[in-house]
């Protein structure tokens, strides 16, 4: 999803950024998500979407207090299996409760369906 520029000594990474709009209008700002990459020990709302030239479509919104932490694996693992090429977007917040009205409002606005009946907390 990013692309790669090289220059003598340096490599830049350029991620692929993605708006998506919750229930209440507000729109949220979401970065491709690199695998190998360093992960921070930060709280990040987080989508797993099908990407397509439309733009995302949310299959699952979730939120965790420690990206790094990896708790949200396994819910990218099980997407892939149901969706194939399902990728990951995060957006990093600081605080618990401005995670949680995010992945309401998102739930509200997409209705994902790896979220019915189930948590959406890593």
């Amino acid at each position: 999803m990013a692309d790669a520029r090289v220059l003598p000594g340096w490599r830049v990474s350029l991620s692929r950024q993605y708006e998506i709009a919750g229930k209440s209008g507000a729109r949220y700002r979401y970065t491709s998500f690199e695998e190998d990459r360093f992960l921070p020990p930060a709280g990040a709302n987080y989508v797993i979407a099908k990407i397509t030239k439309e733009g995302p479509t949310v299959v699952y919104a979730g939120e965790t207090d420690n990206l790094a932490s990896q708790t949200w694996r396994k819910a990218l693992e099980k997407a892939r299996e149901a969706y194939g090429e399902a990728a990951m977007l995060t957006r990093l917040n600081v605080t618990r409760a401005v995670r949680e009205a995010e992945r309401t409002d998102l739930i509200a606005e997409h209705a994902p369906p790896m979220n019915q009946g189930g948590s959406a907390r890593a």
